[in-house]
């Protein structure tokens, strides 16, 4: 225990869980009790804070130096240091580039989602058919809801057949607030890349060798594989295509999920939709 919060926790932890008074546990734990009964009398600095995230979004190349500089422009002085704290606490560090553009990615912590189209996560299965020829499949799955919004199976999906496929999915069922995906060649394209500029839709890419910060698509595709394309065999890419429908819809409709309380995406929806006209 370094930091004097974790301190504090700890006494609070040890005074609720054994019934001690607050000097008998620090006494345990050897924690100076003016540590403990210390409250703090730092602001919470909201405007400042409201103030860097709003240039860091407009000007995402800018360290905390630059921003420091937007904001004296602004009349809101600040020392160097602080800022720096508050910059480190908002995340708003900026991601070192390769050498090659990259779609726009976002630079804010990546919440849950409480509503339909708040965030889409894309993600490829890969697969093979009876004569050893591979394709691969693009799921796009609504985070929220669980639905799986489109399945394409194909030999080849570059950034320019993902961005059709989800300018269909748009078309039908309206547009995300962000899209999530990792750091494959086709999701950071100068296709994908055009398309946000186009759209003005958030694109957010997990960490690289961090899967499970894109859980949810990564999870639907272990049901994918697991019910459907390690459970069939497919000798054609036309059949392959027929199949993999005939699953979406029955996943979409039928099947149960256990992180919908044993419902199925459509009748998760539904009863979601009565909810809010009843209230």
């Amino acid at each position: 225990m370094v930091a004097p919060g974790v301190r504090r926790e700890a006494v609070a932890h040890v005074v609720a869980t054994h019934g001690v008074s607050q000097r008998r546990a620090c006494q345990a734990l050897a924690v100076d009790r003016s540590s403990v009964r210390y409250r703090s009398v730092r602001p919470d600095d909201a405007e400042a804070r409201a103030a860097m995230k709003a240039v860091a979004a407009e000007r995402r190349r800018f360290g905390y130096r630059r921003i420091h500089i937007m904001l004296e422009r602004q009349g809101i002085v600040m020392n160097l240091k602080k800022l720096r704290r508050l910059y480190r606490e908002e995340k708003l560090q900026v991601r070192r580039r390769g050498g090659r553009k990259r779609a726009l990615g976002t630079r804010r912590p990546i919440l849950l989602p409480d509503a339909p189209n708040i965030r889409w996560s894309l993600d490829f299965v890969s697969d093979a058919l009876t004569d050893g020829r591979r394709f691969r499949v693009l799921a796009v799955v609504d985070d929220y809801s669980r639905e799986c919004l489109a399945l394409v199976a194909d030999t080849s999906l570059s950034g320019h057949r993902v961005v059709r496929e989800l300018d269909a999915v748009i078309a039908r069922r309206g547009r995300p607030a962000m899209v999530v995906s990792d750091n494959g060649t086709e999701l950071t394209s100068m296709a994908i890349l055009s398309w946000c500029q186009r759209t003005g839709i958030d694109w957010h890419y997990i960490a690289p060798g961090k899967p499970m910060q894109n859980g949810f698509v990564e999870s639907f595709n272990g049901r994918f594989r697991d019910e459907m394309l390690n459970e069939t065999l497919f000798s054609t890419l036309g059949e392959a295509r027929q199949k993999i429908r005939a699953w979406q819809h029955d996943y979409n409709h039928h099947r149960p999920h256990s992180g919908l309380g044993n419902m199925s995406p459509a009748e998760f929806m539904a009863k979601k939709g009565l909810e809010m006209r009843a209230a």
